[in-house]
């Protein structure tokens, strides 16, 4: 102080800061005695009983501002310490910086004490007596309350300290409520948050909570407080049994590797929790001295208030983690990854970090396996926990049941439409390794992973970037889809034989089924167990050979054999013969068992027209050569002759409405059916663009033709009145063959007559002309009976038929229908009956 520059400051000091006094004749006096205090405060050796920790201070600087709710002078305040520490040396630097941040603080904490101003005052020091008093005339009560000023002398214009007494009182009140510490409760609290019960807080297992005992004395808001601290404590148990008990039953199908990186998430986020606690028990076993302790004793920086700001994020986490364990108990695979991505969507940044953060770990497997699947066609599913299910099937039933989509493990963040694309791509890639024994997929796929920008690696791709998932997936989905359909269209030639299957089981080739028809007629006339197989693999080759189909590719033509149905006693061959292709691997994929049945009920009812028609040829072919046989009977008698060409119209007029029927049911089925069908197919198949997309249209193609020709379940009574039209035309032709052999015997008979006579024959060969013609009306009698009963039974049967065409769904048929009836003469019959 012997400075005259420090005299200097310290007068303009005390004379910016001491209150100002009533009249200013007495400031003169005032003045002096403010100085003269002033320079023996400076000059004492008064110093607080604090370590001099200058981060210390300023942390707990920022600590009191941040409680404040004055963040921004938070950090103000660490921007201004920096910048004074970085000025630590050089000219006017400042050494004793601690000293000045306690002064700071001190003055901060005096300023809440006391107010600064009074009603005629303005800013500056509170006002202070000038002339200091020795302890002992000191009143007892301000002995007793000394302010916590931490070495700063804090004077009050209350002289009597009413206020300081008002609060100590309130201390000693609350004191006298508690039997139990706070810094105790705080340790216990502790011991809580780590699952273990403490000394006076223990877990009550009838409440299923932490509490502290009824019988122990404890003020109503320290009690409140200690519950709303345990619930931390209550939810970490939940949290760590859940996994202890996932742990311990991995490996099992239970947890699977979604459960283990799930459990192994939330062990890392207890890890933290558990630095938060070694820090916390740290500050409760080793206080913070801190501005404003008693005596210079150093004061419990951990109280029950600040360890609840402590815990506050923890716990907001600690119950995330808890709603999380209990909504995935039971979940496992893509169903538990989908429960957790429905609680990732929040509002909240803190739990949105934390979730994503959750999520990247848990969904790491289940990213694997998609990368895994969609790049090699790998299903390393183990625990059965991917939303792709893989089943042990034939290779024909690999593309149709050997990979399913199990809805149940389809995460919400992968829509279905992707899940469809992802099972497609591996499915392909699968199909072209097992089915068609290529390698080209790989390639590919790598080419997809380039052109999207991604990886094929492991980790390629992580939770949050679905984006990159649903890009690799497209572009690897359309180059393997590419190659797939290159390989069976140019490899596997798979349009040329479904032309195959359309020439042979379809009938469309024509030459071929007269051929075929023509040499397997009379072997097929015979009853069906007598039949051989092989005799009519024979036959089927003869007709090959014998028809265009010879210039057929050989291995087409291989593929093509003879099945004989099952059969019963009084089945014909007609009944049993059928053709057969066989679809071998890869094309048995869209040739299956189901699909080949449905060609062969499609070939038997095409068989059966072709039969009708032929038999129909057969029939015309007997009654153009007989027609001259009236000549016989014309010089015979005339009534002979007249019964004869009446019965014989009546055959033709019959034969003329069924051929007129069967041509043109025949050309709706050949062009209307058929031919427009496969024109359809083939545009499809042209522009089908995967496998599904060519199995679709098949299944489209073949169902058209089943509609269409009658044969779906909506045409069963329609298909019935059909056959038995068919059974009609075949008995025509079974009359017509045993009644012109008739006619025709009677007249071999004629022509030998004489020659029989000569021979000594029996009574009847020797007859006389006139009951040879007897004979004969007789017959034609009987002919001409059974022609009128199958007319008749044949027009009720086409009338009826004709009469539902129109009530039938399918459009085409109406067309059949305008054929079948162009000129509406069955129209005009139907009123009349």
């Amino acid at each position: 102080m012997d400075d005259p520059k420090t005299r200097d400051l310290v007068k303009e000091l005390v004379l910016r800061l001491v209150s100002p006094v009533d009249s200013p004749s007495s400031a003169a006096e005032e003045v002096p005695r403010a100085i003269g205090f002033a320079h023996r405060l400076l000059s004492s050796r008064m110093a607080p009983s604090l370590a001099p920790d200058e981060l210390a201070i300023a942390e707990s600087i920022k600590r009191h501002l941040a409680a404040s709710g004055r963040s921004s002078d938070a950090l103000a305040f660490a921007d201004l310490h920096t910048e004074l520490s970085a000025r630590s040396s050089g000219p006017g630097a400042i050494r004793n910086r601690w000293a000045l941040l306690y002064l700071l603080k001190s003055l901060s904490d005096a300023r809440r004490r006391e107010p600064l101003l009074d009603s005629t005052g303005t800013a500056g020091l509170p006002a202070i007596p000038l002339d200091p008093q020795p302890s002992h005339q000191l009143p007892l009560a301000a002995k007793k309350i000394l302010p916590p000023s931490g070495g700063v002398l804090l004077v009050s214009k209350d002289p009597e300290n009413i206020r300081e007494i008002a609060l100590q009182k309130y201390a000693d009140l609350v004191m006298d409520e508690t039997e139990v510490s706070e810094s105790a409760l705080v340790r216990d609290i502790l011991f809580v948050c780590q699952g273990i019960n403490g000394r006076y807080v223990r877990f009550d297992k009838a409440s299923d909570c932490y509490d502290l005992p009824e019988s122990l004395k404890l003020p109503r808001s320290m009690r409140t407080m200690v519950r709303k601290l345990c619930e931390l404590g209550w939810l970490f148990q939940k949290v760590r049994c859940y996994i202890t008990e996932s742990m311990s039953c991995f490996p099992a199908e239970e947890v699977g590797t979604v459960g283990q990186a799930f459990c192994s998430a939330l062990q890392d986020e207890l890890s933290d929790y558990y630095k938060l606690l070694a820090v916390l028990e740290s500050h409760s076993s080793n206080p913070i001295p801190t501005p404003g302790s008693i005596s210079g004793v150093p004061g419990n920086y951990l109280t029950l208030r600040r360890l609840a700001v402590w815990l506050a994020e923890p716990t907001v986490k600690m119950r995330l983690m808890a709603v999380l364990v209990d909504g995935c108990r039971g979940l496992r695979g893509g169903a538990m990854a989908g429960a957790i991505h429905g609680r990732a969507q929040h509002g909240d940044p803190l739990v949105q970090e934390f979730m994503g953060r959750l999520l990247r770990r848990v969904c790491s497997p289940l990213f694997e396996m998609v990368r895994s699947w969609v790049s090699e066609g790998e299903l390393e599913d183990t625990f059965a926990e991917f939303f792709i299910q893989s089943q042990t099937v034939k290779a024909e039933s690999l593309w149709q049941e050997g990979y399913q989509i199990q809805s149940a493990m389809l995460p919400s963040f992968i829509s279905p439409a992707l899940a469809q694309r992802i099972l497609r791509t591996g499915k392909s890639i699968n199909f072209l390794r097992v089915c068609c024994e290529d390698n080209g997929w790989a390639d590919a796929a790598a080419k997809a992973a380039a052109d999207v920008g991604t990886t094929t690696r492991r980790g390629g791709i992580v939770y949050g970037e679905t984006h990159a998932l649903e890009g690799l997936v497209i572009e690897a989905a359309k180059r393997i889809d590419r190659h797939l359909m290159d390989v069976i269209h140019r490899r596997y030639r798979f349009k040329d034989h479904c032309l195959a299957i359309k020439r042979y089981l379809l009938l469309g080739q024509g030459d071929f089924v007269q051929y075929l028809m023509d040499v397997v007629g009379p072997e097929l006339s015979e009853p069906a167990n007598t039949i051989s197989s092989f005799q009519l693999a024979g036959l089927l080759e003869t007709a090959i050979r014998a028809s265009n189909s010879q210039y057929d590719d050989r291995d087409i033509l291989d593929r093509l054999k003879v099945k004989m149905m099952d059969h019963g006693d009084g089945d014909r061959g007609w009944d049993v013969f059928s053709l057969e292709y066989d679809a071998r691997v890869p094309l048995d994929t869209v040739f299956t068992a189901s699909v080949m049945k449905k060609y062969l009920k499609i070939f038997n009812f095409l068989w059966k027209l072709k039969r009708v028609e032929h038999a129909l040829i057969g029939v015309w072919k007997m009654m153009k050569p007989n027609s001259i046989i009236s000549c016989i009977f014309t010089k015979e008698g005339v009534a002979v002759k007249t019964q004869f060409v009446s019965v014989l119209r009546r055959c033709q007029v019959l034969w003329n409405e069924m051929n007129h029927f069967v041509t043109n049911f025949q050309y709706y089925i050949m062009f209307e059916v058929l031919e427009v069908s496969w024109s359809q197919f083939s545009e499809e198949m042209n522009a089908a663009k995967d496998l599904d997309d060519l199995l679709a249209a098949h299944e489209k193609y073949l169902n058209s033709i089943v509609e269409k020709s009658l044969l779906g379940e909506r045409s069963q009574g329609l298909i019935r009145i059909l056959f038995v039209l068919f059974d009609l035309i075949l008995r025509l032709r079974s009359h017509a063959e045993r009644s012109f052999e008739h006619i025709f015997e009677l007249q071999v008979r004629g022509r030998s007559k004489s020659r029989i006579k000569m021979m000594g024959a029996g009574p009847w060969f020797v007859g006389d002309r006139k009951a040879m013609m007897q004979l004969a009306g007789e017959f034609l009698g009987r002919m001409g009976e059974d022609l009128d009963k199958i007319a008749k039974e044949y027009s009720a049967s086409l009338d009826d038929f004709i009469s539902q065409l129109p009530i039938q769904q399918h459009v085409d048929l109406k067309f059949l229908l305008f054929r079948l009836d162009f000129t509406e003469y069955y129209s005009r019959l139907v009123p009349s009956k």
